[in-house]
Order: C-alpha cells, then sequence, then structure tokens
C-alpha cells in the first residue's frame, strides 16, 4: 500500500507540473489553483503516506514539529504565495513558479508527515493531534477560498485568460480558483481529521474493569 501511494503521489506531480501547468495559460488563477490544490491535497499526503515510517520521514524524532505548527507553516506557506505581488512574481518567472511548487510540496508533506506521526515513540498520540492540525488546515484553506471566490474585484491582473481552453474574465477566473480552494480544502483536510480521529477511536483498547480482574 505504501510503495502504490508512493507511485499514485509522484505520479500526480508529474501531470502537475510537467502537464498541466507547462501547457496552460500562465495568467490563469484556476489553473495556479488546481495545480496547487493538486500539489498540497492529492500528491502530498500520497507520497507522505508512502514516506511515513521510513528513513525518508524527516519529521520523525522531531517531537518540536507537532501538526499544529506544520499547519500554521504551510498558512504563511499559502496565504504568502497568493499575495498579489507574489502571484505576479510566480506568473511572469519560470524559477519563482517553480519555488513556488517546491513551498508548497514541502509545506505539505511537513503537515502530513507530522499528522501522520511515522516511526516516532507516542505515534498514536501525536495521529490525535494531526487531526486538529488537519482541522485548523482546513480551516485556513477555507476561509481563503472563500475570501478569494467573494472578493468584488480581481486582485490577480485584469483582462481575460483561458481557464483549460474556457475562456474567463480575470473575476471570474478568480472566483472559480477560490472554488477550487474551497471545496478541495475543506473536502480533503476535513476528510484527512475525520479519518485519523476514527483510526485512533477504532485501535483505543477498551479499558478493563477491575484492573486485572480480582
Amino acid at each position: 500500500m505504501k510503495r502504490l501511494a508512493l507511485i499514485s503521489g509522484a505520479l500526480v506531480l508529474g501531470l502537475l507540473w510537467f502537464g498541466i501547468l507547462p501547457f496552460s495559460d500562465r495568467g490563469s488563477f484556476s489553473v495556479h489553483m488546481v495545480a496547487h490544490m493538486g500539489v498540497v491535497a492529492i500528491a502530498s499526503p500520497l507520497i507522505a503516506f508512502g514516506m511515513s515510517g521510513t528513513r525518508f520521514d524527516f519529521t520523525a524524532g522531531h517531537l518540536w514539529l507537532t501538526p499544529m505548527l506544520a499547519s500554521v507553516l504551510e498558512l504563511f506557506a499559502v496565504w504568502g504565495w497568493h499575495i498579489p505581488a507574489m502571484r505576479e512574481l510566480s506568473e511572469g518567472s519560470v524559477p519563482f513558479a517553480a519555488l513556488e511548487q517546491l513551498v508548497f510540496l514541502t509545506a505539505g508533506l511537513t503537515l502530513w508527515l507530522s499528522c501522520l506521526g511515522g516511526a516516532t515513540s507516542g505515534r498514536e498520540a501525536r495521529r490525535l493531534a494531526g487531526t486538529f492540525g488537519l482541522l485548523f488546515t482546513s480551516m485556513h484553506m477555507t476561509l481563503l477560498g472563500a475570501l478569494l471566490s467573494l472578493s468584488p474585484r480581481p486582485l490577480y491582473g485584469e483582462g481575460e485568460v483561458s481557464c483549460f481552453g474556457i475562456p474567463l474574465t480575470a473575476l471570474a477566473d478568480q472566483q472559480t480558483g477560490g472554488v477550487v480552494m474551497l471545496l478541495v480544502g475543506a473536502i480533503v483536510y476535513l476528510a484527512g481529521g475525520v479519518a485519523l480521529l476514527a483510526g485512533m477511536l477504532r485501535h483505543d483498547p477498551a479499558p478493563e474493569l477491575g484492573g486485572n480482574g480480582r
């Protein structure tokens, strides 16, 4: 299962980075958002599941790197790269676009690996903390998606762009991207948090009554 998840995550990254982004309109915010959410919410959890508990799990042994801290780091990464000036840099420069994607992947892997617990001591307790980390991430992703989709004016450029061959105004393009973030961010991170909590409850042994039965 871990190997399959790792291969699937790598294939998703390959599709996004070498299939979608190079051949799409770089000015389209919704195309950017599809790639962004594909990296942090689809490829990252798959790759993290495959890496968790192995020597490639770079969060293992670092107890200070809690799921909540990882969620806050992802908040800064995501919100920072969606500042209009940063989006302009990413759209106009291939190196900045590559750096942006690398930051998204690193933040996503850090979050999901810290939540899965890896091979660290107190793994189950760390997964319980991961529930709150993923729920907090769902909240700040949903908030940013809502702000982008409900904005009365375009924040990223002007004029018309092409979203996978469909012409959209700058505002419609931004609102579409906001909806993508809103839906994927709410569903994936919420589902991840619930799955971790369900796994904890399922494997939590019921306390024995009466100690040793004496």
